[in-house]
């Protein structure tokens, strides 16, 4: 017996091991992608998109808190990683841990499923996932380096709505794709004019995001009727990948100073990245959420239909054989 506890010990240490290192990885991994593109507001380096945040949450939200410790490690090696390592630099490692870990007790608390087959859900991944949950970084983020001295005063509140709107961006751009990726189920049987429309759909999203992020006259809206084809023909499955699409079009334009970006001031770059992510995370989240929420509901109807179509077989055999004729008042 004690051989069999000693194992089973071993290998739960293991798998906690593991977990915590491929947790680990995948955050440091996503950071050095979030790094490639990097805006300058305030004299300050900031990410437009920061992909680290989406993929600590999806990680709590499958396998619970044993996926903060490699959070907090994925963390410590991004820091690392982009140069020397102040003491104060402990200050946003905690940050950064604590603000997923906060987002996903919020989820957990009001019952958050990741299906994300109700409006309440994809309500409450944007509101307390994102804009809610990611205070704590930004927030943290930014007052230790006014503290520190490396930021004036007057590009605080500047540096915060850049480091919050990427934190929160990686959340609603990235985790969204992720569980759609772990809970996707490929039928054996489609069509191929379904698998046609998709096809057509990721061609026509990326050639359009390409054209007019690029482009010096203001089309960002073309982007808008593709996402809302999207929710409204393949829910989350088809608007997640579509609105990566769109961001990762965005921001390499805004980054390379590309389009309409290359005349506006860090600031006006930074607010019109963060108003075209936003709302199109925003349009495809909710609004493929709000058709799996009508289509889960219509199938319930029609299942409850059948059921009580088929109590009443039960209940009246012969139910559909001609009824017998009364007997008329006369007849008596």
């Amino acid at each position: 017996m004690a051989a069999v506890a000693c194992h089973q010990i071993l290998l739960r240490t293991g798998s906690t091991v593991l977990l915590t290192l491929c947790v680990a990885a995948a955050y440091y991994l996503a950071g050095l992608v979030g790094l490639t593109r990097q805006l300058v507001v305030e004299g300050a380096i900031v990410t437009p998109l920061w992909p680290p945040t989406g993929i600590a949450l999806a990680g709590l939200l499958w396998f619970g808190l044993r996926a903060w410790p490699g959070i907090v490690l994925g963390a410590l090696f991004v820091l690392l990683a982009i140069g020397t390592f102040p003491a104060h630099s402990l200050a946003i490692l905690a940050g950064n841990s604590l603000a997923p870990l906060c987002a996903y007790l919020m989820l957990r608390r009001v019952g958050f499923r990741t299906e994300l087959d109700r409006l309440r859900d994809g309500l409450a991944l944007v509101f307390l996932g994102a804009l809610a949950g990611m205070l704590i970084s930004a927030t943290v983020g930014s007052a230790v380096l006014l503290l520190a001295g490396e930021i004036p005063a007057g590009a605080f509140w500047p540096i915060w709505s850049a480091w919050w709107t990427g934190d929160a961006m990686g959340v609603l751009v990235v985790t969204p794709l992720l569980i759609v990726l772990r809970t996707i189920r490929w039928p054996g049987a489609v069509s191929p004019w379904r698998w046609a429309e998709a096809v057509c759909l990721v061609v026509t999203v990326t050639a359009v995001a390409f054209t007019v992020t690029r482009s010096l006259i203001p089309l960002l809206f073309l982007v808008f009727p593709l996402l809302m084809w999207a929710a409204l023909r393949f829910q989350l499955a088809g608007a997640a990948p579509c609105v990566l699409i769109v961001s990762v079009m965005a921001v390499t334009a805004a980054t390379e100073q590309l389009g309409l970006f290359g005349g506006l001031e860090a600031l006006g770059v930074t607010s019109v990245l963060q108003a075209l992510n936003g709302s199109a995370a925003l349009t495809g989240l909710l609004l493929s959420a709000i058709v799996t929420e009508q289509i889960t509901v219509r199938r319930k109807i029609e299942l409850a239909c059948g059921e009580l179509a088929e109590l009443v077989d039960r209940l009246v055999p012969g139910g559909d054989a001609p009824q017998r004729r009364r007997p008329a008042r006369e007849d008596l």
